[in-house]
């Protein structure tokens, strides 16, 4: 019997990453689970789904090389990424200071090279691995007063289609998912008058929610998908179609 993958997913104890972790250990993967600020969150995290966190900031490089080894020397080594961990500091541009810029871009783009530099080499030795980053609708078609997090969310797209390229010969998958209006914290946080304007733009007439986003992970990670590498799946319930 072949031993269960081991999926790593940063951000991975709150919504959309919650989702994600639940839905990888529910369907028999051994799931690691990043965070960096919410210790509370964390451990209810952990104590009410039995999944492994670990706490580390995804935006230094030192921090992830650590991390991703202590993994793999108590799981086993690293199968599956989930680049999900993210942070937005919202301002119009001409606004927004150096340090709104660069935690944005750090979070968002910097730990997508940081996390899967520390386990691409031993994808590639061992021939396996899925990797997949979680960019925005915003990084699609832009949006007022997050010219950071467009940035980094946009960055996602072309770093995976350079990584596809790479990793294609060595069965290494990357793709990206890029979700629209969904039903977290961070969205519950917009005034109702606005989120209201919001809906009505989606055609499906709904926030997304993080499940839908999970299910799109699952069926990008199976080892029966790698013939899928280098695309976009959106999923914003048709609010934007490119």
């Amino acid at each position: 019997m072949q031993p269960k993958r081991i999926a790593l997913v940063t951000g991975g104890t709150r919504g959309i990453g919650e989702a994600i972790s639940v839905a990888l250990k529910n369907a028999d993967y051994e799931v690691a689970a990043t965070y960096h600020g919410n210790e509370s969150a964390a451990h209810s995290f952990e104590r009410q789904h039995r999944i492994k966190t670990y706490k580390w900031d995804v935006s230094s490089t030192q921090a992830c090389r650590d991390g991703v080894d202590r993994i793999a020397s108590e799981l086993g080594p690293i199968d599956i990424l989930v680049n999900n961990a993210g942070i937005t500091r919202d301002s119009m541009f001409h606004k927004m200071s150096e340090d709104q810029w660069h935690q944005v871009i750090e979070t968002n783009l910097t730990s997508v090279f940081n996390m899967t530099h520390a386990v691409m080499a031993s994808m590639r030795e061992r021939s396996f691995g899925r990797i997949v980053s979680i960019s925005s609708i915003n990084g699609q078609k832009g949006q007022v007063g997050q010219a950071n997090y467009c940035a980094a969310k946009a960055g996602l797209l072309g770093f995976t289609k350079a990584l596809a390229l790479e990793g294609a010969s060595r069965g290494i998958t990357a793709n990206t998912i890029a979700p629209g209006y969904i039903e977290t914290d961070m969205v519950r946080q917009v005034p109702a008058e606005i989120l209201q304007k919001i809906v009505a733009q989606i055609p499906v007439g709904r926030l997304g929610t993080p499940q839908d986003i999970a299910r799109a992970v699952l069926f990008l990670v199976r080892d029966e998908a790698g013939f899928i590498t280098g695309s976009t799946i959106t999923i914003n319930g048709g609010q934007y179609l490119l």
